[in-house]
């Protein structure tokens, strides 16, 4: 007799099933562990200790900060539940921060949260999972996912306004496979309500707000600790390459960037280009914004590239619209043609691609913006 179907789309009863839960010490992640406990599932939870805190850091609305751990291990107390502290300062500053810093002294502009999901996030603590025989990895990431036939795919969630999809373009086809999202089809008020009635101590807790290791989000400090020779001063120059100001470094500035630039003009400027390797800042009309292709790199897809032949909708930044575009697929990269307009695209972001169905708008993979 076949097993019937679980609720994470499993052949397994419950009570057999063993799930990690990647628990950050928020009322997301917590709730989804209490859903899983209350659902009849074996339950680990897994917190990671990713940076070590400052003063600044443990005052700040960050995720895996300060109070964090130690409200993950109550939540854990209060299910009843397994739950280990993994401490990966090290990888996290090798696979994260140093290609944070990195990336704005190419005058980039980083996404650490995709960084982190792809390394010790959906990496490492896949390994562990793995490690310890679960059945799958469960997190509170908003985002929907459907199982059908052992093959799950990934959507934006029912919430859009608080959908993460985006984050997780890079995740493999292995572990998308092995990943549940239980709250991807659920409103934020309808997690809290959850967690109040499980009565866990984090109901109430206020969302993180910034990337955890840059206290108050202000990265420029950080880059500062690192490499506090990036402050170099080089030129401003006009569209028609006139010198007409001075910066004291492009770390301070990104693409589409207007405040801080300190120039008077008839009309407002823009910064349009960073140049690394000359060490300037162009800067110009909004109208110059506008860009109609993007090349992009390293490329990962979770669908056959057939799938992509036709209209697709892309996301150029993680709280901007889904554009209509089409894409030419070479070898190892990715040309996008949009077929609306968009400003202040920034190399070192990511664009990620989607496709309605029967069953929302599908995740299909993306690739990261690189400079033409």
């Amino acid at each position: 007799m076949k097993s019937k179907i679980n609720s994470i789309g499993l052949e397994k009863d419950p009570k057999d099933t063993t799930v990690v839960v990647a628990m950050s010490g928020g009322v997301d992640s917590s709730t989804v562990a209490g859903i899983m406990k209350k659902d009849g599932y074996k339950v680990i939870g897994i917190t990671l200790k990713l940076y070590d805190d400052t003063n600044q850091t443990a005052k700040s609305k960050q995720c895996c900060a300060g109070q964090d751990i130690m409200d993950a291990k109550r939540v854990a107390n209060k299910l009843d539940i397994d739950h280990k502290i993994l401490y990966y300062q090290s990888k996290f500053k090798q696979g994260v921060v140093d290609n944070f810093v990195e990336s704005y002294l190419a005058g980039e502009t980083p996404i650490p949260c995709v960084q982190c999901n792809q390394t010790v996030k959906f990496r490492d603590l896949f390994e562990e999972s793995k490690n310890l025989n679960a059945d799958a990895l469960i997190t509170g990431h908003y985002v929907k996912s459907i199982t059908k036939n052992n093959q799950t795919n990934m959507y934006r969630a029912i919430d859009e306004n608080r959908d993460q999809s985006y984050f997780l373009f890079n995740t493999t086809r292995e572990q998308l496979n092995y990943l549940r999202f239980p709250l991807g089809s659920m409103l934020k008020n309808e997690t809290r309500e959850i967690a109040k009635k499980l009565n866990l101590n984090v109901a109430n807790k206020p969302d993180s707000q910034d990337i955890c290791f840059v206290p108050n989000g202000d990265y420029v400090s950080v880059i500062e600790k690192f490499r506090p020779d990036a402050f170099k001063k080089g030129n401003i120059k006009n569209l028609d390459g006139k010198v007409i100001g001075v910066h004291d470094g492009i770390v301070n500035f990104t693409i589409g960037q207007r405040r801080g630039i300190k120039i008077a003009d008839k009309d407002p400027l823009y910064v349009i280009e960073i140049n690394s390797e000359d060490n300037e800042i162009i800067v110009g009309p909004k109208e110059k914004l506008i860009k109609k292709q993007i090349q992009l790199k390293d490329i990962n897809l979770l669908v056959d590239k057939d799938d992509l032949k036709d209209e697709i909708f892309v996301k150029i930044r993680s709280t901007g619209k889904l554009i209509k575009s089409k894409l030419k697929i070479y070898d190892k990269s990715i040309q996008v043609d949009l077929l609306e307009d968009e400003y202040g695209i920034s190399p070192g972001q990511a664009c990620v691609f989607y496709k309605g169905d029967s069953y929302g708008s599908k995740l299909l993979g993306g690739g990261w913006i690189r400079k033409n």
